[in-house]
């Protein structure tokens, strides 16, 4: 779900190479989602292993983050806390959405429909504790820093990024804008290569930069947060019907002030059913002062017997394939320890 103002949000696609040495706050949650919507066989059903525990995950977690890693990155993974009162909303609407693919997904699986069936068992993914916390393992047995957040784990991101010598989040949510974060990175953890309906498409990173969105927009960082309710975002997911980016942009150049811009709508706002109904002001505190704190975090050492434990004996994957990967991690570490001894020469 999330803030979708991508029409309006200008950006610019950059290389991996473009991130080397540079340390890069991650989504978590929306990472791990992306994993297991994405990490699956033909017919849509998750990697698991022998026990029937999904493991779509961790296989992302391990392939995708030592590609980045060989591209010099420094990665921080920042988990979710406890979600505000506000996105519960959100959660319930989220339950129905799944009830109903799982329909959709069992007519598609008698129909023997295998793009169907991939498509709506998506939709069906949730993460539990016990994945989260194998994930919270293997990333730090890579190396790989992790932050628990308070609260939001794409508003901790983003507050990191704002201090000195972090250089971006990264998420695929828009929210993180909103929360404040000057650089954003979008499609970091994604696979370089996308299937559509044409074929095969190459993905890129893409750059968004708060400072350039502002000033291309001619509003501020407040006005920013009305376009986002008036538009829709996890603490309002309906938005305000009728209005989409576009408009919303035009009512809030027009009115400027928040209490201007929501006063305009209030008889679209009165409108909404009752379930959809929202306190613009809670949501726009939500963002403006969000639940974070000052998180430390530090760059374990690789555990490669840690990783092993974990893929191989706790979860069945390729002894040879893990073996092969691990050599990879192997090699990145020589060059940071070669770069390290560079400096002294």
């Amino acid at each position: 779900m999330g803030l979708n103002i991508r029409e309006i949000i200008t950006r610019k696609d950059i290389e991996l190479s473009d991130l080397k040495g540079k340390i890069v706050c991650v989504d978590a949650f929306n990472s791990l989602y992306q994993f297991l919507s994405s990490v699956r066989q033909a017919d849509g059903t998750p990697l698991m292993d022998s026990q029937k525990r999904i493991t779509s995950h961790l296989s992302g977690i391990f392939y995708r983050n030592i590609t980045l890693l060989e591209h010099g990155l420094k990665l921080v993974y920042v988990f979710d806390g406890k979600p505000p009162e506000q996105k519960y909303k959100t959660f319930a609407k989220r339950g129905g959405a799944r009830d109903i693919a799982q329909g959709r997904y069992e007519e598609a699986k008698g129909e023997e429909n295998l793009e169907k069936m991939k498509r709506y068992s998506s939709q069906l993914i949730r993460l539990n504790d016990e994945m989260i916390s194998e994930s919270k393992e293997l990333l730090e047995a890579m190396g790989i820093a992790i932050v628990q957040a308070p609260g939001e784990g794409e508003a901790q991101a983003a507050n990191l990024a704002k201090r000195a010598g972090i250089y971006a989040s990264a998420s695929q949510d828009y929210d993180s804008l909103l929360f404040g974060a000057p650089k954003l990175i979008r499609n970091l953890t994604l696979a370089r290569k996308r299937k559509t309906v044409s074929g095969w498409m190459e993905v890129k990173p893409e750059m968004i930069e708060l400072d350039k969105v502002l000033n291309s927009l001619e509003i501020n960082i407040d006005q920013l947060i009305c376009l986002g309710i008036l538009v829709g975002t996890d603490y309002n997911p309906k938005g305000i019907p009728g209005i989409g980016q576009k408009k919303a942009l035009q009512v809030v150049q027009r009115f400027k002030q928040p209490i201007l811009i929501f006063d305009s709508v209030k008889e679209q706002m009165k409108n909404l059913p009752e379930e959809d109904q929202f306190d613009w002001r809670e949501i726009f505190e939500l963002f403006h002062k969000p639940n974070v704190s000052h998180s430390v975090f530090e760059f374990k050492k690789v555990n490669e017997k840690k990783i092993r434990e974990i893929l191989v004996d706790r979860h069945d994957f390729s002894d040879e394939r893990v073996q092969k990967q691990l050599e990879r991690l192997r090699e990145i570490n020589e060059k940071n320890k070669q770069k390290g001894l560079d400096k002294w020469f």
